[in-house]
């Protein structure tokens, strides 16, 4: 699945690269499990990389927080052609339901295949969203929200909304994971 030690992520974000980190970390555990000493992924490091989401600040549709996850893929495919890239964006999206947190990733393999997966959603609250809706960036309105600073570089807004049950970088590993089942069954299933 992997034949380069080296992960790329189109990010230096603390939470993102955790994520990925923690999603290798998982991958290693079950495969382990499975394969016993077979499999080997030790070694396996994750890097991060400042790369342009080519979006907006605030990305306001899955469509726009797809393209930057993508963005970010392609943008580290031309600095490093031969590795997997990973790029992760948070947006927003609009619904019957009010201002939706929502979270995406892409994965762009050796071979040039690329992949998409989405995190969870959660409503934003009324008071962030109206302030988001205004023209505002989410992660300097929950920095305020939350009285704290940098928010989106540790627990991020699900962290905060959630009262810590789940952080951003557990809600990008998941992503993650799904970006590397959705490597592994393509890889495995060609017919």
């Amino acid at each position: 699945m992997l034949s380069n030690s080296v992960i790329y992520v189109g990010s230096e974000n603390p939470a993102k690269i955790k994520a990925v980190e923690m999603a290798v970390a998982h991958i290693i555990r079950l495969e382990k499990e499975r394969c016993g000493n077979a499999f080997t992924l030790e070694g396996i490091r994750v890097q991060g990389h400042a790369v342009s989401s080519g979006v907006s600040a605030q990305p306001r549709s899955d469509e726009e927080t797809i393209q930057g996850a993508l963005n970010r893929c392609r943008a580290l495919k031309r600095k490093a052609p031969a590795a997997v890239c990973i790029g992760l964006e948070g947006g927003v999206q609009e619904s019957s339901y009010g201002l939706l947190l929502t979270n995406w990733g892409a994965l762009i393999d050796e071979a040039g295949q690329t992949y998409i997966a989405g995190g969870l959603r959660i409503p934003l609250p009324p008071e962030i969203a109206e302030a988001v809706r205004r023209g505002q960036e989410l992660g300097t309105v929950i920095d305020r929200y939350a009285h704290q600073t940098n928010v989106r570089q540790k627990e991020g807004a699900i962290g905060i909304l959630t009262q810590g049950y789940i952080d951003r970088s557990q809600l990008f590993r998941d992503i993650v994971l799904l970006l590397f089942g959705q490597l592994k069954h393509y890889s495995a299933a060609k017919i």
